[in-house]
């Protein structure tokens, strides 16, 4: 009696958890078809011949999923020429760990039902022409680690809830129309290793927070209207291996601290308003420099030039 009652609950079990799966691909299914409804351009028809209910959605184009729970974990339908919208109900893709909608042509505002995807890493929607301003949801991703928002038509102002996501590795904003001043509190990014903002709108001074991030390899600024000196803490960021902060309205002097970063390749402060004396010896302590860009400034000193440098 007590082994067929154990066998009993035993089928319960196995009958919930296959009707609890089946409820959450069709989930994920009617979540991935919503987006196929809001492409109204597919060329080359990646979408058309795959995306079908009649077969399951994780061996669609594009799709990966988990092999323990079913579920859509992966999206990447990055350079698929594409044109269309993210659903609000494109939320519901809850095991989704990696989105990449790269090199399209989306359009619209980013729906804020996207704040549920509480599991991504990795977030690409760069090349397309989202709109509107960026949203502070984003603060909600806490295991974000890769958000690229580059090459699109965001307006306002870069969120301070971006604070909120202690595990961001990369934060590329390039090329947006994106104002105000670059937020203090992006300095308590402690893992950010890539810092892009190039081609923006940007104005104030270069946050002296930026000094803690000290994984920081890679700093773009360039192309906006920041004003004021370069913080001296940036010298100490010793894994910097690009510093480009060209074509702004900086004033001061460079300074020395960032000649002795031993890992630095490129520094690029072109076209600004930069002062004072090069340190002597420049060059001799820069071994594997491959760009120094210092032209259209107010410099002064002498540069060895056993390679070639601007």
């Amino acid at each position: 009696m007590e082994r067929a009652f154990t066998l009993f609950l035993l089928t319960i079990l196995l009958l919930l958890h296959y009707v609890m799966t089946q409820t959450n691909i069709t989930t994920d299914q009617l979540a991935t078809l919503s987006l196929k409804s809001q492409i109204i351009s597919d060329p080359f028809h990646f979408l058309n011949e795959s995306w079908t209910p009649a077969i399951s959605v994780c061996r669609w184009v594009g799709v990966t999923c988990g092999s323990r729970h079913q579920r859509v974990k992966s999206l990447n339908l990055s350079n698929m020429a594409l044109t269309g919208r993210i659903p609000r109900n494109f939320g519901n893709l809850t095991f989704l760990g990696s989105l990449d909608l790269g090199s399209n042509n989306f359009q619209g505002y980013l729906p804020q039902e996207m704040a549920y995807l509480h599991r991504l890493k990795f977030l690409d929607l760069s090349f397309n022409n989202f709109r509107g301003e960026i949203p502070s949801w984003f603060g909600f991703l806490h295991q974000l680690k890769v958000l690229n928002l580059g090459n699109n038509s965001f307006i306002g102002s870069i969120p301070s809830s971006f604070s909120n996501i202690s595990t961001l590795e990369t934060l590329n904003l390039n090329f947006n129309s994106i104002e105000g001043e670059i937020p203090e509190v992006i300095g308590s990014l402690i893992n950010l290793r890539v810092l892009s903002l190039y081609g923006n709108n940007l104005i104030g001074s270069i946050p002296s927070s930026l000094s803690n991030a000290s994984r920081l390899g890679a700093l773009d600024l360039s192309r906006n209207l920041l004003q004021g000196n370069i913080p001296e803490g940036i010298g100490n960021l010793h894994k910097m291996k690009l510093l480009s902060i060209q074509h702004n309205k900086l004033t001061g002097s460079i300074p020395f601290t960032i000649f002795n970063i031993s890992k630095i390749e490129v520094i690029a402060f072109t076209d600004n308003s930069l002062s004072g004396n090069l340190p002597n010896g420049l060059c001799n302590s820069l071994s594997i420099l491959n760009g120094l860009y210092l032209s259209t400034n107010k410099l002064r000193g002498h540069i060895q030039r056993d390679k070639q440098y601007d």
